[in-house]
């Protein structure tokens, strides 16, 4: 879906789409699902607001600059009581800021009349344009309620385009954008300054990429070192060594350290995610060798502005060097490129003691370190008192805004119970669980029952007359034989035959499915078929409606059982089938509503159970308490990849990608060619693949007890003839086992292979080809099927 307004940037054939373009004059303003968003109006402004997913109610309001909301203001005739603008303000984080900006303006909310667009019926990218009147404040609101699980009225995001009608009026379109809070500096370096500054103990300091692409030299004492007169910066080496990374991230492994091993900043907030710690802040000796005496440089300027403090002039400074982008090459050389920062990109970090610090605008405009082109970056610091929390920066697709890592529904519930959480997919998910150990969660699983968070699996409500003439079109399985309460694991593919997704299709009803899968890619790849066919289907996405845990393992069942009631005409969990799901309550009636299907990522008996984030904490306390006389445990990420790898379980970015059909992947069963004669996406390629297949997915038993790592070389004597995917040391069949893709001649089971570590060649790993899944091959586990 083309949005109005945007462009991808292109210059001599260097297209860009990271960076946003908008003609002059224009302002761009998401606003997110269930939230609201303030814009200052004037006369003669063009509005318009785009429904991004379809289906999505926009309520407005606009207030004269004297705070009385006026619909005529935006040439509104029709007026409705903006009941649902009123519900957003108080219940969405972005909701509540408005609100108070709008009671300490004195904007009587209360006696306003809205305007209603959109809603039921509207397809994915309508508009509707609207002209101010005169000036004031336009206030915009995508509201929904919690959607009932077994629902479909997901609440999304909203486009809201200001077209200025006078250029006085435009903000530019990388403007500095709000500060995170009140702030206590709020100071813009010019290309070319260093700014020198002092943060107490525990407050905040945000380091922003105003224009994208320029790179911030940032360096940090400890104020009481200096007042002794000894000089304890932030040390990139001992900063690598203590973390285990190139650079700290948000989570465990966040702090910036000094040779003394004292922990000097936290790095809180990264919407980057790329920069450097290798080298040195641009020196004058650079630019002498490279032809450009008396250029400007970073550490000429940081040892200026330290002077009074007493700080020692160096050659060249050591920091860490925000937004630059460094790679090393295949020689080992180290390579500098453009900075992967967006405009607005910015770094958050937290004192944690008192500092003196330094922050440059970088001036190198001689290589690509700044996109040829300085601009300015936006220093600001906050109070100690504020929550923000941890986050990294993620996009759906380049060319999106950037979003902040989220805590599901049952963050709460599991972070009770470790403190070790990751990022995965934008979302924080428990890694393990150090009460009871990586393996005691692996046993656990096997044995008795385990529960986890896979909440950041993505929901898309997948609605309309041609639903099913939809997913019969973009997925491998045959949806004219899925039947109403079935679920079904397949495959998505682009033309080529590589695969966009794996995840499973429930058909809720006659005209209604839900589409789970790893990536947003999938759902917005539906809603571009929707629209080149013209079909009269819906495709909005719910994920952040609809949270889930695994219930998994032997005794889930049972557990599940005692938890939860079904109506008369719902199959109960007992009388659940396998790739079934039904729609159940807590304990009775009038219970907490939830969808709980047949399935699992464990090759265990096992359940998913979905429910609205406002019911977590419900849900997951029912089925601890009922888990405990089971034998339940929590299970984490690490846990959990031992599992699905024994199992035979393809993960994305691992047993596949786009250039991996699923034949490739090892779920052939996915695409079945013959029983489905309908052509799909793909198709044609995934014939010819099948009819010359190159790769094979295949189990590998290794003698060693090295694990070997993901991308690994696979050789038969000198040669490469297939790459690791996935491996582990399995505690159930207690040897070390793999995932291989391999050229269809090596496939063969008991052909013996070697695996390439270091150069691939100086150690090998003596493996031999063995049939997959490794661990039940038969899958009689997950139909239940255990021994007495």
């Amino acid at each position: 879906m083309g949005l109005p307004f945007e462009s991808k940037t292109a210059r001599s054939g260097v297209i860009t789409p990271g960076l946003l373009h908008l003609p002059p004059g224009v302002e761009r303003h998401p606003v997110p699902g269930g939230g609201s968003r303030a814009v200052e109006i004037f006369a003669g402004d063009e509005i318009t607001l785009v429904d991004r997913e379809g289906g999505q109610l926009a309520e407005l309001v606009a207030f004269t600059p004297a705070g009385v909301g006026d619909p005529g203001l935006i040439g509104a005739t029709q007026t409705v009581a903006p009941d649902g603008l009123r519900a957003a303000l108080s219940t969405s984080p972005s909701g509540r800021g408005v609100a108070k900006a709008l009671a300490q303006a004195g904007f009587d909310l209360g006696r306003a009349r809205g305007v209603r667009l959109f809603g039921e019926g509207a397809r994915a990218g309508d508009m509707a344009v609207l002209t101010a009147q005169g000036d004031g404040l336009l206030v915009v609101a995508a509201p929904g309620g919690p959607m009932e699980p077994q629902a479909q009225d997901t609440v999304t995001d909203l486009l809201l385009y200001i077209r200025r009608a006078d250029p006085k009026t435009f903000r530019g379109a990388h403007r500095a954008p709000d500060p995170l809070a009140d702030p206590l500096l709020d100071h813009n370096i010019r290309p070319g300054e260093a700014f020198v500054y002092e943060v107490p103990k525990g407050a905040f300091i945000q380091v922003l990429d105003v224009q994208g692409r320029e790179c911030s030299d940032f360096q940090a004492f400890s104020a009481r070192a200096l007042d002794k007169g000894i000089e304890r910066e932030v040390d990139p080496t001992a900063t690598r060594s203590m973390t285990g990374t190139i650079y700290p991230r948000p989570g465990l492994h966040a702090k910036y350290w000094n040779v003394d091993f004292e922990p000097l900043v936290e790095i809180v907030q990264d919407t980057c995610g790329r920069h450097d710690t290798f080298g040195l802040a641009c020196t004058a000796r650079y630019y002498e060798d490279m032809g450009y005496p008396g250029h400007v440089n970073c550490t000429q300027n940081i040892n200026a502005g330290l002077d009074p403090y007493g700080v020692r002039p160096r050659a060249g400074w050591p920091a860490i060097n925000f937004f630059f982008n460094t790679l090393i090459d295949a020689d080992h050389g180290i390579v500098t490129d453009e900075p992967w920062s967006r405009p607005g990109d910015y770094v958050l970090l937290r004192a944690l003691t008192d500092l003196v610090c330094v922050s440059t605008a970088c001036p190198d405009d001689i290589d690509p370190a700044n996109g040829w082109n300085p601009t300015d970056i936006q220093l600001r610091t906050y109070g100690a008192g504020e929550d923000f929390r941890r986050s990294i920066g993620w996009r759906k697709r380049p060319e999106d805004d950037v979003e902040h890592t989220k805590e599901t529904g049952f963050h709460a519930s599991f972070a009770k119970h470790t403190r070790d959480f990751v990022e995965y997919n934008g979302y924080w998910l428990p890694n393990s669980f150090p009460g009871e150990g990586t393996l005691g969660e692996y046993w656990a699983c096997r044995e008795s029952v385990a529960i986890m968070d896979l909440s950041p699996l993505r929901k898309f409500e997948v609605t309309g007359p041609d639903a099913e003439k939809l997913l019969q079109h973009c997925v491998t399985r045959n949806m004219e034989k899925l039947a109403v309460g079935q679920v079904v694991y397949t495959a998505v593919c682009a033309e080529h035959g590589g695969m966009i997704d794996d995840g499973t299709v429930f058909r809720m009803t006659e005209h209604n499915f839900r589409w789970i899968g790893g990536c947003d890619g999938s759902g917005m790849f539906l809603r571009e078929q929707a629209e080149k066919l013209g079909l009269d289907a819906h495709v909005r996405s719910s994920t952040d409606q609809l949270c889930n845990v695994a219930v998994q393992g032997r005794n889930s069942r049972a557990l599940l059982a005692e938890v939860f009631w079904t109506a008369p005409d719902r199959p109960s969990v007992e009388e659940l089938g396998w790739f079934r799901f039904t729609v159940a309550r807590i304990g009775g009636f009038d219970g907490v509503p939830v969808v709980i299907s047949r399935t699992g990522y464990t090759g265990e008996l096992g359940y998913e159970v979905f429910c609205h984030p406002r019911d977590a904490a419900a849900v997951f306390d029912a089925i601890w308490q009922a888990g405990q006389g089971y034998g339940l445990k929590p299970l984490g990420l690490a846990a959990l990849d031992m599992l699905r790898i024994e199992s035979g379980l393809a993960f994305a970015g691992h047993e596949f990608d786009d250039q991996t059909d699923p034949f490739e992947a090892g779920i052939r069963f996915t695409v079945p060619l013959k029983s489905k004669a309908a052509d799909f996406v793909g198709r044609a390629a995934l014939e010819e693949r099948k009819a010359h297949p190159q790769r094979r997915l295949v189990g590998l038993e290794i003698d060693a007890t090295t694990v070997p790592a993901h991308g690994d070389c696979v050789r038969l004597g000198r040669v490469q003839v297939g790459v690791i995917t996935s491996a582990t040391r399995s505690p159930v069949l207690s040897r070390t086992i793999a995932l291989a893709r391999v050229d269809i001649p090596y496939a063969e089971t008991g052909t013996e292979l070697e695996i390439g570590q270091l150069d691939g060649h100086q150690k090998r790993l003596a493996a031999r080809v063995v049939p997959f899944p490794h661990f039940d091959p038969t899958k009689s586990r997950a139909r239940g099927e255990y021994d007495a």
